[in-house]
C-alpha cells in the first residue's frame, strides 16, 4: 500500500520533517510542504529509502507541484544554546513561517512537537513512510542540508562531510580527535578532542 495523501482531506495540511538531528556538525534543516489535493507520485517515499539521484529528482517535482513549500535552518550555535530537540522544532517553525499558503493542520514526523500558533498538529511516528506530505518534507530537508554540507566540505575536506554529511562516522570522529572542532561542529555533542571515546 502506498503513502497516504492526507490525514484530513477537508483541511489544508502541511507535512513537516527535519534532517541532521543526529549529526556532530552542520545545521539542522527542516521543511514544510503543502501538496495539492490530487497529488500523486509512485516513487515518493521516506528520503532514507531513496537514492541520492531520486531524492534530487523528486525535489524538482515537489517544488514545482506543491501548493507551498519552505525550508527552515537552525545553526550549530543555536543548537548548542537550546538543545537539538528544541532546534528541530524551531527549524520546523521557521519552515512553516515561510509558507505562502496558511496550513490548517500540521503533520509532524516523530512523537513530539512544540505547538505552532495554535494550529492543530498530529505527531506521526515514522510519518515520512506514511504520508506523502511528510515524505516530501523529508526530501527537501535532506537535499537542502546535503547541499550545505557539500559546500562546507570544500572548506573542511578532512572531515569527509561530502560523504558523511556531518554524521558520526569513524573517519569523522578520528578527524575531530586529530584536528579538533570547526565552527560548524556542535560543541554540546560531547565530541571535543579530549572527550572522544573511540569505540567502534
Amino acid at each position: 500500500m502506498g503513502l497516504l495523501l492526507s490525514f484530513d482531506k477537508n483541511k489544508i495540511e502541511a507535512g513537516c520533517d527535519e534532517a541532521g538531528r543526529g549529526c556532530l556538525a552542520g545545521p539542522v534543516v527542516a521543511a514544510a510542504v503543502i501538496l495539492p489535493p490530487k497529488f500523486k507520485n509512485a516513487i515518493l517515499d521516506d528520503s532514507k529509502k531513496l537514492s541520492e539521484r531520486k531524492r534530487y529528482a523528486l525535489r524538482e517535482i515537489i517544488e514545482k507541484e506543491a501548493l507551498a513549500w519552505a525550508v527552515g535552518i537552525v545553526s550549530p550555535e543555536e543548537i548548542d544554546k537550546i538543545n537539538i530537540l528544541n532546534a528541530s522544532f524551531l527549524a520546523m517553525h521557521r519552515a512553516i513561517d515561510q509558507l505562502k499558503v496558511n496550513p490548517e493542520q500540521l503533520l509532524i514526523d516523530g512523537n513530539r512537537f512544540n505547538s505552532y500558533h495554535n494550529i492543530p498538529h498530529h505527531c506521526i511516528v515514522k510519518g515520512d513512510g506514511k504520508y506523502l506530505s511528510i515524505a516530501a518534507a523529508s526530501i527537501l530537508a535532506k537535499t537542502y542540508r546535503d547541499d550545505m554540507m557539500f559546500e562546507l566540505h570544500k572548506k573542511y575536506p578532512i572531515y569527509d562531510w561530502d560523504s558523511n554529511k556531518g554524521y558520526p562516522t569513524k573517519k569523522h570522529r578520528l578527524a575531530i580527535r586529530e584536528y579538533g572542532n570547526t565552527p560548524h561542529h556542535r560543541k554540546t555533542f560531547g565530541m571535543q578532542p579530549d572527550q572522544l571515546s573511540l569505540k567502534f
